[in-house]
């Protein structure tokens, strides 16, 4: 039987398969056809909506264009003026709404705007935002505010009442601003909204769209408004082909299916003949004798033993945030592709595939990525190399190339000898009992081992990250910054980034050197910015940035050379955020600044004291859907405009686009935030287990009323007292074997006194350690 299979096929039988074989075609045919079309429409409604999209900013920014001219018009009037320079409020309120179709509700106030502070919340946190943006900015504003009960347009613009500052304020109908979008010509199955934060101002279409609406988003200028458009997913069609390849593939198998039943009942003689010949010629083997041809010399598939029996792995490099060990003697390719495996078992118990790597530029980078890779294919995950990128940028991968799954081979800031991994799971960053049960599952052998290999494919992102960013940041000015890398991988873009945005970039130790031969590449540590510092004053630049060796942390300092520490940064971020997201939480370490809170009140926000870590801090943020989020260290999360994770490269994109906005110079801008006498991050070693001595520490202060009564105390993380004029924190450090402290008062008599209390007590449990602060 075998050898009759072997041969040509009968006319009959050619006849009796052809239909089947013709049918098959047709059937593929009609699959790649109509996923051509699906996709077609797909692109063609995108395109539409997009359209409509880019109608909805020009509109939406005429709108408040033409509201905020004719505020500022109808204040120069002489009647408004007349009222102002008599000094009536309310004279000057109603001669401003007289004869303003639609105006209602004006108002002028004193520019300390005392009144609307003592009621903040009847008033309207998004309305008190909008009056201190009008008196920073000196022109007339516009933004979407609670008035009356509902959203309204309101309009505000400094004015001069008797000889005073003040700022007048008027409300406006809703429906001025949004009759764009009530015009636009949304597509069916669409969704397009206009937005201010968080908030929808109005939207029409699809609203289960709304969730995905800010990836075709576009800003509307300054205004802090965007319009949001979103689409549904369509699959691509069969092996990822587009609409035109899939309609061509249809054409031929339909053509193909034609051909097979012309050949089969002799239209095609000549054609028919040939192929008899050569199929006598090659005598080709059924497809069964291939199967089983294969079958017979394929080797037996391999299995792994339990990993248990061969584990030579130190547990201590597990910790709180990530993996971090000494390389050659914690942290091997062997340790690496364990580690690999154990991530990819996760990801397959989730249904997760695809998973982005990346590694900083340590020395022992590329054999610890070839480990980890090695290991994660054993799981059967596919694996995208975006090769030696800043952690931020592996992160923005995973987002951007729709992974989910990312792992950054990185030291972070820790000597040349040192490495890890920073490991992110479906969009969760991996912190505590989750790092903790890596290293379970390595050491019990709970580990999967496909049946085939994942698949490696190596992709490039980083244009596509800095075009991200440029695409929504741009500087209103030009500034003079050096960028000091410290030697780490941040180097290599970090200056491509900030140029793309406009700003004029001096680069400092932006070589990428795994040895760091110049200083410690962290910003955190003041002696590691001396040479920032000086390249600041000798270039008489405007702002001096510093990042830390993986790109995911921020340091600053002034033309003056004063450290601006990132507590008193996030002050000037909150604000911005702020003023399109009123009532935004803003997350912060307790290593933070004591006038941190009231500031982030003061702004309308919401403020929340949290542990120190990136892992956790995200974690909380995913939890609260907190718009923004900064730890001491320099790691700073935003949500708004962004994805969350931590980015010192994004950060300091933002940082400018902030300071190029004001008419000050950037010291004058960073002059102005809330400070304090405060000290730097204090490092103290200790011999063993850190958290004991602070539980010790705690404890102790607990019972001590005489010493610690006044004291507000928490401890969410190690424990800090807040009096009525200075704070103090001891917390372990859970990287490195160190106690942390930080102080800070309102004068340097208060400064010392809760040092010396510190000091101690601690002196009783380190009787033997140097307490040099």
């Amino acid at each position: 039987m075998a050898q009759m299979d072997a041969g040509p096929l009968s006319a009959g039988q050619l006849r009796r398969r052809a239909p089947l074989l013709a049918l098959l075609l047709a059937l593929l045919a009609a699959w790649f056809a109509w996923s051509g079309v699906v996709q077609w429409r797909a692109d063609a409604r995108e395109s539409a909506l997009a359209s409509a999209r880019d109608g909805l900013v020009a509109a939406a920014s005429s709108a408040m264009a033409a509201q905020t001219r004719a505020l500022a018009e109808r204040l120069a009037g002489e009647p408004v003026q007349a009222a102002l320079a008599a000094g009536d409020p309310a004279a000057a309120a109603a001669a401003l709404t007289a004869g303003w179709n639609g105006a209602a509700h004006a108002q002028v106030l004193r520019a300390d705007l005392a009144t609307a502070y003592a009621d903040a919340a009847n008033f309207g946190y998004a309305r008190l935002g909008l009056l201190e943006k009008a008196m920073t900015d000196g022109a007339a504003v516009a933004a979407v505010v609670r008035d009356d009960g509902k959203p309204q347009l309101g309009l505000a613009a400094p004015v001069v009442l008797a000889g005073a500052p003040a700022v007048a304020y008027v409300r406006m109908p809703l429906a001025s601003l949004t009759a764009g979008l009530e015009a636009a010509e949304v597509p069916g199955g669409a969704y397009l909204a206009l937005r201010q934060g968080n908030y929808n101002v109005a939207e029409r279409g699809d609203t289960a769209l709304a969730g995905g609406a800010d990836a075709l988003s576009r800003e509307i200028g300054k205004t802090g408004l965007r319009a949001a458009a979103a689409v549904p997913d369509v699959a691509r069609g069969p092996f990822g082909l587009g609409a035109i390849p899939c309609i061509v593939a249809a054409a031929l198998l339909a053509l193909g299916a034609v051909v097979v039943m012309l050949l089969a009942y002799g239209k095609l003689p000549q054609l028919r003949r040939k192929a008899a010949a050569a199929a006598v010629e090659e005598e080709t083997p059924t497809l069964g004798q291939t199967i089983q041809r294969d079958l017979e010399s394929a080797p037996a598939p391999v299995r792994v033993a339990p990993v248990a029996v061969e584990v030579q792995l130190e547990p201590g490099i597990f910790r709180a945030y990530d993996i971090r060990g000494v390389v050659g003697r914690e942290l091997t390719p062997q340790v690496a592709a364990w580690i690999g495996q154990a991530i990819g078992t996760v990801m397959a118990e989730q249904g997760l595939t695809d998973i982005v790597v990346g590694r900083d530029g340590r020395l022992s980078g590329p054999e610890l990525a070839g480990g980890l890779i090695e290991g994660l294919r054993k799981a059967g995950r596919n694996v995208i190399d975006v090769g030696m990128v800043p952690t931020p940028v592996v992160y923005f991968a995973a987002y951007h190339l729709r992974a989910g799954s990312g792992v950054a081979v990185t030291g972070s800031h820790n000597p040349p000898d040192y490495n890890g991994f920073k490991v992110v799971v479906g969009g969760e960053t991996l912190s505590g009992a989750a790092i903790q049960d890596l290293y379970a599952r390595i050491r019990d052998g709970r580990l999967q081992q496909a049946d085939s290999a994942g698949s490696l494919q190596q992709q490039a992102v980083d244009e596509d990250y800095i075009r991200r960013i440029a695409d929504d940041v741009q500087l209103e000015r030009p500034l003079k910054v050096v960028a000091d890398a410290g030697n780490g991988v941040a180097g290599e873009i970090a200056p491509r980034l900030l140029e793309a945005i406009g700003a004029e970039v001096i680069p400092l130790y932006c070589d990428v050197d795994g040895s760091f031969p110049n200083h410690h590449p962290d910003p955190s540590e003041p002696h590691n910015l001396e040479d920032l510092i000086a390249t600041v004053k000798r270039f008489d630049a405007d702002l001096g940035l510093a990042f830390d060796g993986d790109g995911d942390r921020l340091g600053v300092v002034t033309k003056e050379g004063q450290i601006i520490f990132p507590d008193r940064l996030l002050m000037l971020y909150a604000a911005d955020v702020l003023l399109r997201n009123p009532g935004a939480l803003v997350i912060y370490d307790v290593k933070c600044t004591g006038k941190l809170s009231d500031y982030i009140l003061r702004h309308g926000g919401s403020p929340m004291m949290w542990k120190t870590g990136h892992s956790l801090i995200k974690a909380k943020m995913r939890e609260t859907e907190a718009e923004l989020a900064g730890e001491m260290s320099g790691h700073f999360f935003f949500k708004e405009r962004w994805y969350g994770f931590d980015d010192g490269l994004y950060s300091a994109a933002r940082l400018l686009e902030i300071l190029a906005g004001r008419f000050e110079t950037p010291s004058e801008v960073l002059a102005e935030l809330p400070d304090s006498v405060s000290t730097p991050e204090i490092k103290v070693p200790v011999q063993g287990d850190p958290h004991v001595v602070v539980a010790q520490f705690a404890s102790a202060a607990q019972a001590d009323e005489a010493t610690f009564g006044g004291a507000r105390l928490t401890t969410i993380d190690g424990l800090r007292a807040d009096w009525n004029d200075g704070w103090g924190l001891v917390r372990a450090s859970n990287t490195t074997p160190v106690l942390v402290l930080r102080f800070e008062a309102d004068d340097a008599a208060a400064l010392a006194r809760i040092k010396d209390l510190y000091r101690g007590q601690l002196a009783r449990l380190l009787p033997d350690t140097p307490l040099e602060f």
